[in-house]
């Protein structure tokens, strides 16, 4: 609506100019038509040559035609100006979404047109690279869980058709094929699970009911979620929040945005180091903190870390790396909440901090 709105804006100085032209040109013309006249009847009236005493006598029969031709090609000429200023936005209009650099080039009284159609036009490209960079970055991810999908998949094969055949294996290392071969199809269906993560992230629209949260007990569920994962690798969590301090929002919404930042926490912080989650009251918002320290993240991809399907390099060469959503549903989930989550990453540290309303 404000693009229609804007561009009707445009037509009505186009149209002061215009009139305004029209205004100086016709006196101008008719003040130059009497000059010339009057300087005619000066030369000529000096003159006793019966030719130049005719035409003495006939000037203002010429200044009638005079006015009579000039003004009719002013007016035929102010007349087609309009249809010419159509003809050349229709003609620009169809420019737009070409897939080129190429500016579009208006008449003078259409500059400000012009600069607004550049715009869309460069909008409407850098729109469509950032889709294509989206498309890319997914079927890139698609390629690469489907290669990830083929190790856990060729295992569990491997290691099953190695207890058919031998019937005769000792228990301990029947015991340590199974476990290999649940481990690896654990694996495999976390990849599976991620895969119909991408496909359900296009087609559901995230939607929110607030409740009154308590910020503490929703945590510690989380945490206590990620206690054999954490423990598995000496991780330990240090929780240090404010008592009493609760928040509206949707309780599950917010506890997988919790739990998509533990997760990254865990996955990728040092062994036997802390993760501390803290959390205060600052005026009418409640400041949420996931700290761990682990490697330190470089700032050309701390500034992409909550694009979709975007994943860390070495997300890609170890089993934690996921999707690349996780980051990104967060950012969405809090944005709806109308919170603000931001990431930073220095000396070994890695720290989300989120901002959300408090309770009222």
């Amino acid at each position: 609506m404000t693009g229609v709105i804007s561009l009707k804006e445009q037509s009505f100085p186009i149209r002061k100019k215009l009139e305004f032209r029209l205004l100086v040109i016709l006196p101008a013309y008719v003040i130059a038509g009497i000059i010339i006249l009057m300087l005619y009847q000066v030369i000529f009236s000096s003159f006793k040559n019966p030719i130049m005493e005719w035409i003495y006598w006939r000037l203002d029969v010429i200044y009638f035609f005079y006015l009579c031709i000039g003004l009719s090609g002013i007016f035929c000429h102010y007349w087609r100006k309009p249809w010419d200023y159509l003809d050349e936005v229709i003609a620009a209009t169809q420019t737009v979404y070409e897939q080129n650099s190429h500016t579009i080039e208006l008449s003078e009284p259409l500059r400000e047109l012009e600069q607004q159609m550049n715009q869309i036009k460069m909008s409407i490209l850098l729109s469509q690279k950032a889709v294509k960079e989206a498309e890319d970055r997914k079927n890139e991810l698609v390629m690469y869980l489907a290669h990830d999908i083929r190790t856990p998949l060729t295992a569990v094969i491997g290691y099953l058709s190695l207890l058919d055949e031998a019937h005769d294996m000792p228990e301990t290392q029947k015991a340590k094929y199974v476990g290999i071969a649940l481990d690896k199809a654990e694996r495999l269906e976390t990849l599976i699970n991620e895969l119909f993560e991408i496909t359900r992230y296009h087609t559901e629209t995230v939607q929110i009911k607030k409740t009154p949260v308590d910020l503490y007990a929703l945590l510690a569920q989380v945490i206590e979620e990620f206690y054999p994962s954490l423990s598995a690798r000496g991780n330990r969590v240090n929780v240090s929040i404010e008592d009493n301090l609760n928040i509206t929002g949707d309780p599950e919404k917010l506890a997988r945005v919790f739990n998509n930042l533990l997760k990254n926490a865990a996955a990728y912080s040092y062994p036997d180091t802390e993760i501390s989650i803290s959390s205060e009251r600052k005026g009418k918002n409640v400041v949420i903190i996931f700290r761990n320290h682990g490697q330190t993240i470089a700032a050309d991809q701390l500034s992409g870390i909550f694009e979709k399907f975007n994943r860390l390099d070495e997300a890609r060469l170890s089993d934690t790396g996921g999707a690349g959503l996780g980051l990104s549903i967060a950012r969405e989930i809090i944005n709806l909440h109308g919170g603000e989550i931001i990431a930073q990453s220095e000396n070994e540290t890695v720290t989300f901090t989120i901002t959300l309303p408090a309770a009222s």
